[in-house]
């Protein structure tokens, strides 16, 4: 039998994408979403877990950065690749090099554009349209330990209208996370 290749995901938010990716592989016998991390006590995030059936657990800075809890928990989840969904935190140095290649990052906007600490979000959206881009999209890439900088899996663009709002382009750039962020998963998990 094919061993299954079991995903934990990191949010801090209102989880659609976590909802999305753990939809995508629902049923598969290839593929499972084993546990959600958060670091928002109250985001809504755990509720879409519980919906879904999918164990999500609370942990706050001192267990991803100084006591290594996080770890040991995707350790004895046995989790394969590490998908973050709206996690707003640097990933851990131990977490990187416990999976080495294997944790996966959407940003939305086109990297290197508006990318670093503090762009995520609707800031990214305002910072695009004030800045009169014509362009923006999404990119999905693999974490290392610097904001966004990661090697690129892939892009793909939305065009930026003379009357665009953060929140028309909030809504264009959400279509094109719940198209193909599971899809880009789905590949780079099934090419490495």
């Amino acid at each position: 039998m094919n061993k299954v290749t079991k995903l934990a995901i990191l949010g801090s938010g209102n989880g659609t994408n976590a909802q999305q990716i753990s939809e995508y592989f629902a049923g598969r016998a290839d593929v499972e979403v084993v546990c959600i991390v958060y670091n928002v006590k109250d985001a809504f995030i755990a509720r879409r877990a519980e919906n879904l059936g999918i164990e999500a657990r609370y942990f706050g800075r001192a267990d991803f950065y100084d006591n290594g809890r996080v770890l040991d928990y995707l350790r004895q989840k046995e989790a394969d690749w590490v998908i973050l969904a709206g996690f707003l935190w640097l990933v851990p140095q131990s977490i990187l090099d416990a999976f080495p290649s294997r944790v996966i990052n959407i940003h939305p906007a086109l990297l290197p554009a508006y990318g670093g600490k503090g762009m995520y979000g609707h800031h990214v959206h305002e910072a695009v349209v004030a800045a009169g881009e014509r362009e923006s999209g999404i990119t999905i890439h693999i974490v290392d330990n610097h904001y966004d900088r990661g090697t690129i899996l892939f892009q793909a663009r939305c065009q930026v209208d003379e009357d665009e709002t953060p929140d028309t382009l909030a809504a264009k750039i959400h279509l094109l996370e719940k198209e193909f962020f599971p899809q880009v998963i789905d590949r780079t998990i099934k090419n490495a």
